[in-house]
């Protein structure tokens, strides 16, 4: 390789997001430029989540592209919700490799021109390789038949929907379909996805963990922007769309995003609460907080499973943070974790729950959680648990754990 072809090929690898302005898309940002270094140069299947209007099919688009020049030995498919969004996309990379700039740099990296074949549907260059007869990037819908069909690298954007917050029906065959491409890629080969999430069961729970950039991370959107966008929608179809959450439908509580602190001095001198799971599907619940003035700071851990498995973590946070008395009723267990929390050396608050859970969420909670501040390490299950609260909840041990804690506070006078 000749010092102008090494050169060339490192600006496209190493810069992409500076290739991809040159081609006009002038958004793309530092940000946009590790997203296209992972979908290209990484290894194994990967997911990325991001926020409408953070530019990541642009980013697809010119991974595409850099793809059908650099690797010729490999064949492609991408895959959108609908033949529709396929063919917007395939324009779009096939007017990539057309630009002056691509051409140029191809020239410069194999001393050839590069010659571009493209219908709605399928791209080939002259820099494939390929021995299989296939084109070298195919695109389909989800609604396509993909049986017998093989790529090395497989690209789905934005194949889960407002469709699959509404359908069962429609998240379970989106799913499936997912499914199906283990069979699609080829041996060594990876599949890249990138969308939007927008129910707990659609098919990015069929995914590897998601890298998540909402809308308060990227930086491309001011703060009067968002707020602009949360005032003009549903706050369920704001919180899927912006802040990468599902909240379980409009009748939801907690709306408003959580704010969060470092410092957990905030939180002396307080008191916590634990939520206790003594078997099934429950979750054990623990909020430590404390009132400083007109805000809460508090902080909340999650465990799926038996309240004894998770109680020497739980009271070590209670330690740590310096909250005593922890509370925790006596209505179902004849006094048992109050007596076990004393043996293991910690102050037990015990009382009598008279009040109704969904009266006591919507009461104290709700009435408190815009003036919340929770302390960063709170558990990320947690604070969605809540943000998921509704009536017919299925789990509700964090907004019940944290609405106790509120209810303490909110009769404590102020502290300065």
């Amino acid at each position: 390789m000749t010092g102008e072809q090494e050169a060339a090929y490192r600006f496209l690898t190493l810069r992409p997001a500076e290739y991809g302005r040159m081609l006009g898309y002038g958004k793309l940002t530092a940000l946009h430029n590790g997203w296209i270094r992972k979908m290209l140069l990484g290894r194994g299947d990967m997911t990325l989540q991001a926020h409408r209007g953070s530019y990541k099919t642009t980013a697809v688009g010119v991974t595409l592209a850099i793809q059908l020049m650099l690797r010729g030995r490999e064949n492609c498919m991408f895959i959108r919700k609908t033949d529709d969004d396929v063919k917007e996309v395939l324009r779009q990379v096939a007017r990539n490799l057309e630009h002056p700039v691509s051409r140029a740099l191809y020239r410069t990296l194999s001393g050839q021109a590069l010659k571009v074949r493209a219908n709605a549907t399928e791209i080939t260059t002259s820099a494939y390789r390929g021995v299989s007869g296939a084109a070298q990037l195919i695109g389909i819908g989800t609604q396509s038949s993909i049986t017998g069909k093989h790529a090395d690298r497989v690209f789905t954007d934005d194949i889960v929907n407002l469709q699959d917050r509404r359908s069962r029906a429609e998240r379970e065959r989106v799913r499936e379909f997912y499914h199906e491409l283990r069979n699609v890629v080829n041996r060594g080969g990876r599949i890249v996805n990138t969308g939007t999430p927008w129910h707990k069961e659609d098919a990015f729970a069929c995914m590897p963990e998601a890298e998540r950039w909402d809308c308060y991370q990227t930086g491309l959107m001011g703060r009067e922007e968002i707020e602009a966008l949360r005032m003009g929608m549903p706050p369920s179809l704001f919180a899927a769309n912006y802040e990468l959450k599902h909240i379980a439908s409009e009748d939801a509580l907690f709306v408003e995003a959580p704010a969060f602190t470092d410092d957990p001095a905030l939180l002396r001198d307080g008191v916590a609460h634990i939520d206790a799971a003594y078997g099934g599907g429950d979750f054990t619940a623990l909020t430590c907080g404390q009132r400083r003035g007109d805000r809460l700071y508090l902080y909340g851990r999650l465990w799926p499973g038996h309240v004894d498995a998770a109680l020497g973590e739980a009271l070590e946070a209670c330690g740590r943070l310096m909250c005593a008395p922890v509370y925790c009723e006596n209505n179902g267990d004849k006094g048992y974790l109050a007596k076990e929390i004393a043996r293991r050396g910690f102050r037990a608050g015990v009382y009598s729950e008279r009040e109704n859970k969904y009266t006591k969420i919507s009461t104290y909670l709700r009435k408190w959680w815009p003036r919340i501040v929770w302390l960063r390490g709170t558990d990320r299950a947690y604070i969605d648990q809540i943000m998921d609260y509704t009536g017919d909840a299925e789990h509700d041990d964090a907004a019940d754990s944290a609405a106790c804690v509120c209810r303490y506070l909110d009769g404590v006078r102020n502290q300065e």
